[in-house]
């Protein structure tokens, strides 16, 4: 028996997003146990909802996105063959037809029987429901809710409840049995031949007290929309699904209604992250910096204002996540609703603030941010670096938070390469790339507006980049290679990992050192032919479908392929950028959390990783930092300035690219037979073509 918790699967579910509320249900429609259900605001308001038609046996043959929707998320039909309902021959006959519709707080199905054989069909359709409320900690973990028993409103629907929870679920037409003790609704139907018969069942969703964080109005989407035109092409695919998904992911501040940002990802990160929310912002840029300025701004009205060590809060800190309830994780963790534990939100956050910039967010918003900015900087330095060693560290101060607070933040993650997990406090690699990036940002942004302290801060990147240099750099039977991280003896974690990507383009690298970590990442153990394995395959902890420790994370494998682009190394960058648009394909270019790391060489489709979040918020966002970075395609709006590529890499010739855009201007690319790209940028822009 195990000794822990088992989560549960959902690689063959099928999910629908339309944030803050989602459905997980099985191919076949139905909802029925596990992590299925119609859920809103981390809650599970249906954990049953199944249709049966009694004494027939049902054979699904479809579960797709709806067609005249384009893939829009949260809209999905599903077909089941009545097998032997006015059946003359062995040809099917008789179908039931489930089309849901997800909107934030309410589930709408319409069922549809369809009689299209010479007999008369009789049959009586039975629906069952349940609600039992569950959180997203209890359903993650792999606990079961016990089931409330609804109560009959007139005869047409059920209603559950619970505190602040109100669920009810209606039926039109009214059933012609509604049993509130089995939370059955009946229906029985006669049809002749081709004929055909409609209801429609609707759940809603209510909390008393509103949502954490609401939905924006419908149709709201703060960025311009991606197209690829041209010859069929997997990367065109794959930009118009992550479209639609994070539309389905976007939450508004309920501090600023007008603020939007990006849910992490369904269904157990449907909130607000610090570092996810972040990346996928970032990510985002060439489609408009309205994403960006409202992300930006919702966490500075949640920026740390004092030290608190039950959250870890810290002045200046960027926090980590936002629930409504305290979270009992399986691994024993208890996390406070507002939790600060994370490293590497803080310098993200800087990050971001510079590029949004660039791109062209207006100067008044940047401006309105700078005290947060400057609030961030001195995080940096007075917090960040707990024992004075001049690198970002963490360490759990509760006891009962995240062990590890970098992006692979499970308690496995950091790991030596023989195997033995490092002690804390850590210093990650990609923290003290992104906090050496984030103090160069923040310098040209204190220059740019006129305000004191940027030579004090590219000094101490300065310092930091030669402290790295120093500590950071291991050597092996390969070769140099930067190490993951410092433990808590200040001895090198030499594991071989995707951290070093993250290094790329932020300024900490030489060229010298840039190119050996391409050598690496594109190497055998690192590259599994779909993306960059979190763990190379020669570690003794290395696990294909480990969830830090030899998986492949899309965005993962995105920030190192803008690395590569950015440091000029564009050759490394193409097959790690097509490996990612392949495995794309093969997810019908909705690419999960994470799958597994297992080589191309051995399976020809990626194989999945069962748990994994679909959609993710920066795993949809890749699809834009791809796209960036085959490119080549750089920004500085302040100064009017373009940066583009002179060649994409085969596979991308004849293709015409639309929904970019600089400073609220568009930008159109094309590429010709040859692959030469031309830029068509906005007047008043100067282009620079790099060869």
């Amino acid at each position: 028996m195990s000794a822990i918790e088992l989560q549960p699967f959902l690689h063959d579910a099928r999910l629908s997003v339309a944030a803050p509320s989602f459905c997980a249900s099985r191919p076949d429609g139905r909802i029925a146990g596990g992590a299925e259900g119609f859920y809103h605001g981390d809650r599970r308001f249906l954990s049953r909802l199944e249709a049966d038609v009694a004494g027939i046996s049902g054979a699904p043959v479809v579960g797709a996105p709806v067609a005249a929707s384009h893939g829009e998320d949260g809209q999905l039909s599903f077909v089941t063959v009545l097998r032997g309902l006015a059946e003359r021959t062995a040809d099917p006959a008789t179908t039931l037809e489930r089309r849901r519709d997800l909107h934030p707080g309410r589930l709408v199905e319409r069922l549809t029987v369809r009689n299209a054989g010479d007999l008369t069909a009789r049959l009586r359709l039975d629906i069952r429901a349940e609600s039992d409320f569950a959180t997203m900690d209890t359903v993650k973990a792999g606990r079961t809710g016990v089931p409330l028993a609804p109560t009959a409103l007139g005869g047409d629907a059920l209603r559950w409840s619970s505190g602040p929870l109100t669920a009810v679920l209606t039926a039109t037409p009214a059933p012609d049995r509604l049993d509130a003790a089995t939370g059955t609704l009946g229906f029985v139907i006669e049809l002749a031949p081709g004929e055909s018969w409609q209801a429609v069942l609707e759940c809603t969703a209510e909390h008393r007290d509103g949502d954490l964080f609401p939905a924006p109005p419908a149709d709201t989407a703060p960025w311009t929309t991606p197209a690829v035109i041209g010859r069929e092409h997997d990367l065109a695919h794959w930009i118009a699904r992550s479209h639609s998904d994070l539309r389905g992911l976007l939450l508004t501040d309920p501090l600023h209604p007008g603020d939007t940002f990006l849910g992490a990802g369904a269904p157990w990160f449907l909130t607000l992250f610090g570092r996810d929310s972040l990346w996928a912002a970032r990510m985002m840029l060439p489609l408009g910096t309205d994403l960006a300025a409202g992300t930006l701004r919702t966490l500075a009205r949640r920026q740390g204002r004092t030290v608190d060590p039950a959250t870890e809060e810290q002045p200046g800190k960027i926090l980590h996540e936002v629930r409504r309830d305290e979270q009992h994780l399986d691994t024993g963790s208890r996390l406070p609703p507002c939790y600060f534990g994370t490293a590497d939100a803080t310098p993200l956050w800087l990050v971001l603030l510079h590029d949004a910039w660039r791109w062209g967010m207006p100067e008044h918003e940047v401006e309105e941010l700078l005290p947060h900015a400057e609030a961030a900087l001195d995080w940096l330095g007075t917090y960040a670096d707990a024992d004075g060693d001049g690198f970002l560290e963490y360490a759990d101060s509760t006891g009962r938070g995240l062990s590890n607070q970098g992006w692979k933040d499970s308690s496995d993650s950091i790991r030596f390469r023989d195997g033995r997990i490092a002690d804390a406090p850590i210093a990650l690699s990609e923290v003290q790339a992104y906090a050496h990036e984030a103090a160069l940002a923040a310098a040209a942004l204190l220059d740019a507006f006129g305000r004191p302290g940027a030579e004090r801060w590219r000094q101490w990147a300065q310092r930091l980049r030669e402290r790295f240099r120093a500590r950071f750099w291991a050597e092996d039977e390969h070769g140099r290679y930067p190490v993951v991280a410092l433990d808590r003896h200040k001895r090198p974690v030499d594991s071989v990992a995707s951290n070093m990507g993250h290094l790329l383009g932020t300024g900490l690298l030489s060229t010298e050192e840039a190119a050996l970590v391409a050598r690496r990442l594109t190497a055998p153990g690192m590259d599994s032919g779909f993306g960059l394995r979190s763990l190379d395959a020669g570690a003794a902890g290395f696990n294909p479908l480990g969830y830090h420790t030899g998986s492949v994370w899309p965005h993962d494998s995105a920030v190192a392929v803008h690395g590569l682009a950015r440091a000029g190394l564009h050759e490394a960058a193409a097959p790690l950028a097509t490996g990612l648009v392949r495995a794309a394909a093969a997810f019908d270019h909705r690419l999960p959390e994470l799958f597994a790391g297992y080589p191309r060489a051995r399976y020809a489709r990626p194989v999945p990783y069962p748990a994994s979040c679909r959609p993710q918020a920066w795993a949809a966002a890749s699809a834009v930092l791809v796209l960036q970075s085959l490119l080549g395609l750089q920004a500085d709006a302040p100064n009017r300035r373009l940066w583009i590529r002179s060649r994409v890499p085969a596979g991308y010739e004849s293709l015409r690219i639309t929904g970019l855009t600089v400073a609220g201007l568009p930008i159109e690319v094309t590429t010709d037979h040859s692959g030469a790209v031309d830029l068509r940028a906005p007047r008043g822009f100067t282009v620079t073509v790099e060869h």
